[in-house]
């Protein structure tokens, strides 16, 4: 019943020549919409910065087409899958290959990262989807349910669920944390080609062969509304990123919709064939299609598109007002997601074991770094958006790419394009400072009890890193009033008051170092079992984190008789105030549960043996040891997992690995 009005379609922005032979997969960086990664039936995998002519990098090891790549949220890391089934994750800031995962029978048509851990979710041809942990190497929960080919898995915002678009002409939702699927949509009468979770609320969007649109309600599992009428086949849609409307990629046009009702704000007209990904940047709509050898990318000016629509949370980046729409009578408030608030910031990875997991031992490996290579083909863009680290947001936060024409009723020629282009010149744009963490896992501090007396307001969590001490103020020692005569005497005063809790801080520390010189003794003697003893019968928290961050560099000195003694000190640790503390124990515990979890979980499923078998009785007594310890600590895991930040992140991911233990 709506009649859409038609604003005029964009400028090409750039036209390359990607690959050798035909190019089979691409996709866009979402975060800053300025990164292509494309895959190729010449087995590589190429990354171009949009709106440049020149390609990045050269990504090798594939032997057969890549036929389906993706980007993880801070476009460090790109996982490519191939028509063989294999899956090779590449780091890009470090220009190598980090992961080989084999195990899918057949074509790998759709991947994506979980937005907090480092894990990479797949689904093939085969039928199947699977869950992989991209630092060990290995898949950790196989989804059945689909009877044709997976083309598209997205996790929600908040990391919990896994949904899934197949040729089967479903959508399925899948709990990560129980390991089985929770609600199944049918209602599309064609292969479903694309789904996306709502940035906000708890609400799907799927597109289909059958040329409709469906939104689904995740409180309710039923649909919402459905949109009609597509003029082909929706393979690309994305929500504007404050959740008011979603964008269609169709044949030649971009489509604007709202859904409750469903309704058409706006139609742009776009040549751009078969779109493949949408990203949307500095309040501009990126597009990118592909043909042969040939990558196009199309740019839509989102400011002079109508997204009226009722705004579902705050803008996260649209500044400019919407005109708000009544919502519609029945249109109930969803659910919003929970999760950490800084969505730009990378997710954790612990700094001291990356070099060592990136460098697997195994023979397997090497082979693999040694096929695989990360071709940099142009140095100075490489440098510009992935070196230095530290930098990377600035280099990415580009300045908006040339757009649209102004004038609204003029079609435009070859001539005038490039006057329209130089006439729209882009401005500057505002710096987006995302947050790095400092991942550096330090040892904590002792606890001190000083003749000070303690602040009256302590912080809850005391941070691994800071550039002052704890309970003290610089400002609490300078002259508070500029007059000379005073300033030797207060800074006596100062000097005497640092002084008041000198004598007890050398007291704590010469024993913890007396503490540590007893540990390094039984540690020099080969046996690290009795070394760990000794450090948790000394009951000093800070002597076993020390221990503990020397153990944790090396998986292959920890043995089950090991894990019963640390669990209950694990314990101690994730419930401590010092940062420090409880990243230590979250390596210490994601360490165990990786190692000895399965071991644990098959002795205690396992029958009863014939006869009298000492050792085995032993294992066995251990393992209940520590599923009994483990049930312990998951009950806290679980009640943490809900909190923001690396803290909430580092907790989600154990609560993921202790799955099994429910």
């Amino acid at each position: 019943s709506w009649l859409p009005v038609v604003t005029l379609p964009p400028i090409l922005s750039q036209e390359i020549v990607a690959h050798a032979s035909n190019v089979s997969s691409l996709v866009l960086g979402k975060a800053s919409g300025r990164l292509l990664a494309t895959g190729g039936d010449d087995c590589r995998v190429n990354l171009w910065s949009v709106n440049k002519p020149n390609c990045i990098m050269s990504l090798t090891g594939h032997t057969s087409p890549v036929e389906s790549v993706r980007l993880n949220t801070p476009e460090e890391l790109i996982v490519a899958g191939s028509q063989s089934g294999s899956i090779r994750v590449w780091d890009l800031e470090a220009a190598k290959i980090l992961r080989t995962l084999m195990g899918h029978k057949a074509n790998i048509c759709s991947l994506d990262f979980h937005p907090y851990g480092e894990f990479v979710a797949s689904g093939s041809q085969d039928t199947n989807i699977k869950l992989w942990d991209i630092r060990r190497k290995g898949c950790v929960f196989r989804y059945r349910g689909h009877s044709q080919a997976v083309r598209c898995l997205r996790f929600s915002p908040d990391g919990k669920w896994l949904a899934s678009a197949a040729d089967d002409h479903t959508v399925k939702l899948w709990d990560l944390t129980a390991g089985k699927m929770m609600s199944e949509f049918p209602g599309h009468t064609g292969p479903v080609n694309v789904v996306e979770f709502h940035p906000n609320e708890y609400l799907l969007a799927s597109g289909s062969s059958d040329r409709t649109i469906r939104f689904w309600d995740l409180e309710k599992f039923q649909v919402v509304s459905c949109i009609e009428g597509e003029p082909g086949p929706v393979r690309s849609v994305l929500f504007n990123p404050d959740g008011c409307c979603l964008y269609s990629g169709c044949q030649d046009s971009l489509r604007v919709y709202g859904w409750e009702p469903e309704r058409c704000f706006d139609v742009v007209l776009v040549n751009w064939g078969k779109v493949a990904d949408l990203a949307i940047c500095n309040d501009q709509l990126i597009g990118v299609a592909f043909s042969q050898s040939n990558v196009s990318s199309y740019v839509v000016d989102l400011t002079r598109v109508t997204r009226t629509g009722t705004v579902a949370q705050d803008p996260v980046q649209d500044s400019r007002p919407l005109a708000q729409q009544p919502p519609h009578p029945s249109a109930p408030l969803r659910r919003i997601y929970e999760r950490p608030s800084t969505a730009c910031s990378k997710p954790q990875r612990v700094k001291q074991n990356s070099e060592s997991e990136r460098r697997s031992p195994s023979s397997e490996d090497d082979r693999d770094e040694r096929e695989s290579r990360a071709e940099i083909q142009n140095t100075e863009d490489y440098n510009e958006i992935f070196q230095p680290k530290n930098s990377i947001s600035e280099a990415r936060a580009l300045p908006p790419l040339p757009s649209e024409p102004q004038h609204p009723h003029l079609s435009l020629e070859a001539d005038d394009m490039a006057t329209a282009k130089e006439a729209a010149k882009p401005s500057p744009a505002t710096d987006v400072q995302f947050p790095v963490p400092n991942l550096e896992v330090l040892p904590g501090p002792p606890t001190v009890v000083t003749s000070t007396p303690a602040p009256k307001a302590e912080p809850a969590i005391i941070p691994a890193t800071r550039n002052e001490p704890i309970g003290l103020k610089a400002s609490d020692f300078l002259p508070a009033v500029k007059i000379p005569q005073q300033v030797e005497l207060l800074d006596e005063d100062a000097m005497s008051q640092i002084r008041k809790g000198h004598d007890t801080m050398c007291v704590v520390l010469t024993s913890r170092h007396k503490n540590l010189d007893t540990v390094w003794a039984a540690w020099t003697t080969g046996d690290i079992k009795t070394s760990v003893d000794s450090a948790v019968a000394i009951n000093d928290l800070s002597v076993v984190v020390d221990l503990l961050n020397i153990v944790n560099q090396k998986a292959s000195l920890w043995k089950l008789d090991l894990c019963t003694t640390i669990l209950p000190q694990i314990e101690k640790l994730l419930k401590s105030k010092y940062e420090s503390y409880v990243q230590t124990g979250c390596t210490s515990l994601k360490l165990i549960l990786k190692r000895f979890l399965p071991l644990i979980t098959d002795m205690l499923a396992a029958p009863p043996s014939v006869g009298v078998d000492i050792s085995r009785e032993e294992r066995l007594h251990k393992c209940r040891l520590c599923y009994k310890q483990l049930k312990s600590i998951s009950g806290f895991v679980k009640s943490k997992s809900s909190l923001s930040g690396r803290h909430g992140s580092a907790f989600r991911e154990l609560h993921l690995l202790m799955a099994s233990l429910d």
